[in-house]
């Protein structure tokens, strides 16, 4: 089939490669240029896409990238896969109410559009479909189909593949979900069909709303657990050997990226909008969230207070800059409220971060350095983020003279846990 992918991101760029190399003609489309030209000369800026795998679909002419919107015309399947940011704690869907218009163009009857892009309960019908009404002049459900699939990308997960993640899939109607599920069904291994898009949006909405507030949970045990002298990783290693009942979760500096920090408060909004309620448990989870780089500040501060070293004019490492282990991604992340704080209380900050891009890491206003023993030596405190698996720990324990871990993978008089 004729495929036509709108966002080639972290979410649009695996899918249109996995699509083309199962044997579907796939163009790319993307409004970024830059990014475009990178594709086009086989350059993946995507960790889970490698440019082995981007060259090679380029090569069998499966897959193209462009800006160019009529490159879209004919197509069989369209997914939009575009961001969905929060502006003021409103949801921003500009995105997908532009490339609606832009697809609804090119719509023809028989034609099949589907939003994988995170979004509230009643986006894709209340939203989408009469956009794309209105820009082809079809009616949906007879002239062409519809429905929603909400993306589960893990960047840089190497235990769940993409293809191997279970693929929840919608139809606004059961010839769509017919269409869609069988388009599904030869890119991923396994597709969990529900019964309409509003449930397809709830359930994402679901998964993300449930590992930020697990995460929020142990991130305020964490914070009151120090001051009661308790150690909250023992007691959640302790909590962990209960076969039954407990899913184990573990404190940081904050949750990041697009979904955590985000996605919940779609939902926070659409009950607020819709019922007048505050969604309770989110709105306190991601208070809470929002507040743990000002408690990770104030320990570093303690921390050197009992050092006897003011934190300004202090030299501070910041170790691990990513939002999450191992990845790429500075989306939202923690990081950067944490150097914010410091750089506001006059402390020399310096960030490291192997899989970071000495272009990306200005994004957070620190100068980029390497984590080597002169710099973990000359560093008056040194605080681990993101503990990356290219990060040498024996190292920083032994040269670092006052190290605050938010990861607990370290240990000694000279280090202190979240």
């Amino acid at each position: 089939m004729q495929i036509v992918v709108a966002g080639q991101g972290y979410v649009g760029l695996p899918l249109a490669v996995r699509a083309a190399e199962v044997g579907h003609r796939v163009v790319g489309y993307d409004v970024d240029a830059h990014r475009v030209q990178q594709l086009a000369a086989g350059h993946s800026y995507v960790e889970d896409v490698t440019s082995a795998r981007l060259c090679a679909v380029l090569e069998s002419g499966d897959y193209s990238a462009t800006t160019d919107a009529s490159s879209l015309a004919g197509f069989d399947i369209a997914v939009i896969t575009v961001p969905t940011p929060l502006r003021g704690g409103v949801p921003d869907l500009t995105c997908i109410e532009t490339c609606a218009r832009t697809l609804g163009e090119h719509l023809r009857p028989g034609a099949t559009v589907v939003l994988e892009s995170t979004t509230y309960p009643g986006c894709t019908e209340e939203l989408l479909v009469p956009i794309l009404e209105k820009a082809s002049g079809l009616r949906a459900g007879d002239d062409f189909l519809a429905g929603f699939s909400p993306e589960r990308i893990a960047p840089g997960n190497k235990r769940f593949s993409f293809e191997g993640t279970p693929k929840v899939v919608s139809g606004i109607d059961a010839k769509s979900l017919d269409v869609i599920k069988g388009f599904y069904d030869g890119v991923f291994q396994t597709t969990v069909p529900v019964s309409g898009p509003k449930v397809a949006e709830l359930a994402k909405l679901l998964e993300n709303t449930f590992r930020l507030v697990n995460i929020s949970l142990m991130n305020e045990m964490a914070t009151l657990a120090a001051p009661l002298g308790v150690n909250i990783w023992e007691a959640i290693d302790a909590a962990a050997t209960k076969p039954f009942g407990f899913t184990r979760f573990t404190p940081g500096p904050g949750v990041g990226g697009h979904c955590l920090p985000v996605d919940p408060l779609f939902l926070s909004w659409k009950v607020e909008q819709e019922l007048g309620t505050p969604f309770r448990f989110v709105d306190l989870a991601d208070d809470v969230n929002r507040h743990m780089p000002d408690y990770v500040v104030q320990r570093v501060v303690d921390g050197l207070d009992k050092r006897g070293l003011p934190v300004t004019g202090s030299r501070i490492l910041l170790l691990g800059l990513t939002y999450k282990y191992n990845a790429t991604d500075l989306r939202n992340s923690p990081s950067g409220r944490v150097a914010e704080l410091l750089i506001g209380l006059g402390a020399d900050v310096r960030g490291a971060d192997p899989n970071v891009q000495e272009s990306d890491t200005g994004k957070l206003n620190v100068p980029r350095v390497d984590a080597n023993p002169r710099e973990v030596a000359d560093s008056d405190a040194v605080v681990l983020l993101m503990d990356h698996t290219r990060f040498d720990l024996t190292m920083i324990q032994e040269h670092a003279s006052y190290v605050l871990d938010c990861r607990n993978r370290l240990s000694g008089a000279n280090v202190e846990t979240l």
